[in-house]
């Protein structure tokens, strides 16, 4: 954490906290975590015993400047809060742990968009959505968090990142403590870094990211060779010209297992999961992730060995996060409705309000 505090402060000027803090919640935290000034909340579930995924702490420590510095002044503007945030977590991460990782990571975070996109209408895929007369809790979705560190990045790919950087430095300097709405931010934009660099961005291509559903075909999509290996070892597992056990996935990172369970194809074979189990151990893993990724493939599948880990995990992990695809997932099949509702009978007693506010009407179908 301190390293990624030093590397913070380098690219984004002083820490303006005094103190910063992580407190660890009860299982029962329904979000990965919350940003408040000075100590960041954090869920149990990042503490994987290999430091696997401190990219969340990196993202709550970035909140320091994008969100708690500079604040979206209402829900509609959330994305200058995430987008922003992912964006710095991006950069600490690449910035301790090289371009390598952040390739992983941009890649996966697109992977999330993109299977929000498939169920979202899109109304909701717009950086600058109408929230009147609902809930944004309703609405919440990858499309702040990814979308808008995509535009991002597509900004810095137009502008340069020397002068990216400098901007950065400049607007979080500039609007320290106070609150900004996306209106003030295209002005500041304009005014501060668009000007000196004419003709690199339109503003019918703004517009377009801002008000226009999914992503814009001049979007700078990221891609990782490390992620290109993994499929090929996958398809190599399921053309059969490999068993799962000569893979090689000695040197593999988490992001790595993340992206070769969630590629999977939808049907497997009750073998190939035995296959798969037997050689990587994934319902036992003890990284929340990877087990999650797991488990959704063993509904998919009714994998029935991989089911009393799944009441396990369902039982022990109130992240919203990682429980309510499990969830979704059990009600879309026929058998695993009835499981469904007798393990969140057993669980919901002890999940957060705001965890059961979504999940009521997933399981019990009602509001």
């Amino acid at each position: 954490t301190e390293s990624m505090l030093e590397a913070s402060e380098r690219l984004y000027g002083p820490y303006r906290w005094d103190r910063y803090d992580l407190l660890i919640l009860p299982p029962s935290f329904p979000l990965g975590g919350m940003e408040n000034p000075r100590i960041s909340f954090i869920t149990p579930t990042v503490i994987a015993g290999d430091k696997s995924l401190t990219a969340l702490i990196a993202h709550e420590l970035a909140h320091s400047w994008s969100g708690n510095l500079v604040t979206n002044a209402t829900w509609r503007d959330m994305w200058l809060n995430e987008g922003f945030t992912v964006y710095l977590e991006r950069q600490i991460m690449q910035t301790l742990y090289g371009q390598r990782r952040r390739d992983m990571e941009d890649v996966l975070g697109l992977q999330s968009l993109e299977e929000d996109f498939a169920s979202l209408q899109d109304r909701d895929e717009l950086l600058t959505p109408d929230l009147r007369g609902r809930d944004p809790d309703d609405v919440f979705s990858e499309v702040p968090y990814e979308k808008g560190y995509l535009f991002l990045r597509w900004i810095e790919s137009r502008v340069g990142a020397e002068a990216f950087a400098q901007f950065l430095r400049s607007y979080f300097a500039d609007h320290s403590f106070r609150s900004m709405t996306t209106e003030q931010f295209l002005e500041y934009l304009e005014a501060k870094l668009l000007r000196e660099k004419p003709g690199a961005v339109s503003r019918e291509q703004v517009a377009t990211w801002l008000s226009r559903p999914a992503l814009p075909k001049f979007a700078v999509l990221p891609k990782s060779d490390a992620l290109q290996r993994v499929d090929a070892q996958r398809e190599a597992w399921l053309s059969g010209k490999q068993r799962a056990a000569e893979l090689n996935t000695s040197q593999w990172s988490v992001h790595e297992w993340l992206h070769f369970i969630d590629n999977l194809p939808k049907k497997l074979s009750a073998a190939q999961m035995s296959e798969l189990d037997g050689a990587f151990h994934f319902t036992d893993a003890g990284n929340a992730r990877i087990a999650h990724s797991w488990l959704r493939v063993a509904i998919r599948n009714r994998y029935e060995p991989a089911l009393p880990r799944l009441e396990t995990y369902l039982t022990t992990i109130g992240r919203r996060i990682l429980i309510k695809p499990l969830y979704e997932d059990l009600m879309a099949t026929d058998w695993g409705k009835d499981y469904a509702r007798r393990v969140y009978a057993k669980a919901r007693p002890g999940y957060h309000p705001m965890a059961i506010a979504v999940l009521d009407p997933v399981v019990l179908g009602k509001s």
